[in-house]
């Protein structure tokens, strides 16, 4: 009875052991993918408990969460001959998690390694001023070509920004000397157009004026008024326009 006692203990002892090695519970977010003696079955299993019969089959688990990968900052030279470095952010995700496990030995690492090369290829291909001021243009090639490039490995890149673009402290001052001179230019048209526009206006008063020698008159005595709210202290001798033309005329006859 002792021994049939053992041998019941021990029978127990190795169920027990053979069921905490084959149960298995898979939370919401991952899939397990199992292999059975070497070979993987087609199927990953989904969220809850799951029985793998141990040792002949072994379950990885695989998140299919929205991993956040910061991509270490690159020195780039640019299509205009500028060096630069551009730190990066990329958002991906497993979709396969079967072609996770089996097509690269760590997709992370895999990932983070192709994120950088993709980064200096294709922001090399930008001239500085295209990824200052079109990021979102730069951050689509980005998306697209690292998409391609991880989709045999059951990989999704939703997302793939800029964060920073390090340019050096020369280039910074030629820069701002641009900037500076690109406003002034701006000034300068401005100005040049008020001066054209008020010209323009200045020339049709002019061409009223003439066809009505009575509204110079009334300008002048606007123009006299204007003064003395201004300056209460200056004294103004109104001299009309028709005396100043007629003495004008004369001195023009007597040459």
């Amino acid at each position: 009875m002792d021994i049939g006692f053992t041998g019941a203990l021990i029978a127990a002892l190795i169920i027990l052991i053979w069921i905490w090695n084959s149960l298995y519970v898979i939370k919401e977010w991952e899939r397990g993918v199992i292999l059975r003696l070497g070979r993987m079955k087609p199927d990953a299993k989904g969220a809850g408990l799951r029985l793998v019969f141990w040792p002949i089959e072994t379950l990885y688990r695989i998140s299919m969460r929205i991993e956040t990968l910061d991509v270490p900052s690159q020195d780039i030279i640019t299509r205009d001959n500028v060096s630069v470095k551009v730190n990066a952010v990329c958002y991906f995700r497993v979709v396969d998690a079967n072609l996770a496990l089996s097509q690269v030995q760590n997709y992370l690492y895999a990932t983070s390694q192709k994120a950088q090369t993709t980064i200096r290829s294709i922001v090399g291909q930008f001239e500085l001023d295209e990824i200052l001021a079109e990021r979102e243009k730069v951050n689509a090639k980005l998306q697209v070509i690292l998409d391609q490039d991880t989709e045999p490995w059951g990989i999704k890149v939703s997302k793939v920004e800029v964060k920073q673009v390090d340019i050096p402290e020369q280039m910074q001052r030629a820069i701002a000397r641009q900037a500076e001179a690109e406003r002034e230019r701006r000034a300068k048209i401005i100005h040049a157009e008020g001066e054209f526009e008020a010209s323009t206006k200045l020339a049709e008063a002019a061409g009223v004026l003439a066809t009505q020698p009575a509204a110079i008159q009334l300008r002048y005595l606007q123009t006299l008024t204007e003064i003395g709210t201004e300056k209460n202290t200056t004294i103004v001798f109104p001299l009309p326009i028709d005396v100043i033309g007629e003495w004008v005329r004369s001195l023009g006859t007597g040459r």
